[in-house]
């Protein structure tokens, strides 16, 4: 016999509720229009793709009084290429971007990654705002934002403001988004032509949330060693963790396997966490193991990539 939902005392809502709490649904038809909604009502949350957060108000961990509908705000979706960076609008579907040939002819690291987003379906709705507000720890795209050192433009009542990703968390699935702000766009720095490049996961099966998933970056000088990197670990704490131990450790140096096998062990980081999946030590490993395996792949795109011969891994 299955038993009933029932109300716990003096919280809201039912103990097993599949159904969200009564709210009011409002349709933004501008960006200035949904700034205003957001200002103007009481307990309020935007609603992009809703591949989290209708999940989470069905289960009821997240309550509403208010939802106001980004998606008919066109001025706030779209890829646009510039020498330095691209900039991604927050209402930019998952797959748009996945399919975004330009990005993936200068950046291909992004297609790779978000090949891991969910699944087909979740992709075509979800959005790349989305996924940055919502901040969960192994989100492929704020691994990106942050092996790229991307900025947020957050817009509100007094105008905008950018933050960089290194300040962008403020603690487990807590961005720093005011009440009455909107992430607008996102600007990802483009690395040189001939970087190379690598993105894997380790999940218990396709889709999952990532038991720990790495990204690398790498550019080499013109003997063959690297003269810049960017690793970052995902799903292993409260947000992605760049390993700037393991950059420090790469610069300057021309790879071999002993370097790649010494940088995969510095990234045995303290902050990797344990969960109801796997240990925190279990994780460690699985990381030293990913990082040097990404390196290495790293390593050999970009010296395919420039034509290079100097350097046996």
């Amino acid at each position: 016999m299955v038993e009933p939902c029932r109300r716990q005392a003096g919280r809201p809502g039912w103990i097993g509720a599949m159904k969200a709490a009564p709210f009011r649904y409002h349709r933004a038809e501008s960006l200035a229009e949904a700034s205003a909604m957001l200002a103007d009502l009481d307990n309020a949350r935007l609603l992009s793709g809703g591949q989290s957060l209708m999940a989470m108000m069905n289960l009821r961990y997240v309550i509403v009084d208010h939802l106001i509908d980004l998606n008919p705000v066109r001025e706030m979706a779209g890829v646009t290429s510039h020498d330095s960076y691209f900039e991604v609008g927050a209402m930019t579907r998952q797959r748009c971007l996945l399919n975004d040939d330009a990005v993936a002819a200068h950046s291909p690291i992004f297609r790779a990654a978000l090949s891991y987003v969910g699944h087909l379906q979740t992709r075509n709705r979800g959005t790349v705002g989305g996924s940055l507000a919502h901040m969960d720890p192994a989100a492929e795209l704020m691994g990106l934002a942050a092996l790229t050192d991307a900025e947020i433009t957050l817009t509100g009542p007094t105008g905008a403001r950018r933050v960089a990703i290194a300040d962008f968390p403020q603690g487990y699935m807590t961005p720093d988004i005011g009440f009455d702000e909107i992430l607008t766009t996102v600007r990802f720095a483009r690395w040189p032509a001939g970087h190379g490049w690598d993105f894997r996961e380790f999940a218990q099966r396709h889709g999952d949330f990532a038991v720990v998933g790495v990204g690398s970056l790498l550019t080499l000088d013109s003997v063959g060693a690297i003269d810049r990197a960017a690793v970052v670990l995902i799903g292993v704490g409260d947000g992605p963790l760049r390993l700037v131990e393991v950059e420090a450790l790469l610069t300057g140096v021309r790879p071999d396997t002993e370097l790649f096998r010494a940088a995969g062990e510095a990234a045995r980081h303290p902050a990797i966490t344990g969960d109801a999946l796997v240990s925190a030590d279990y994780r460690r490993q699985l990381a030293a193991v990913m990082v040097r395996r990404s390196l290495t792949d790293a390593y050999r795109r970009a010296r395919a990539a420039v034509g290079k011969e100097g350097g046996h891994v």
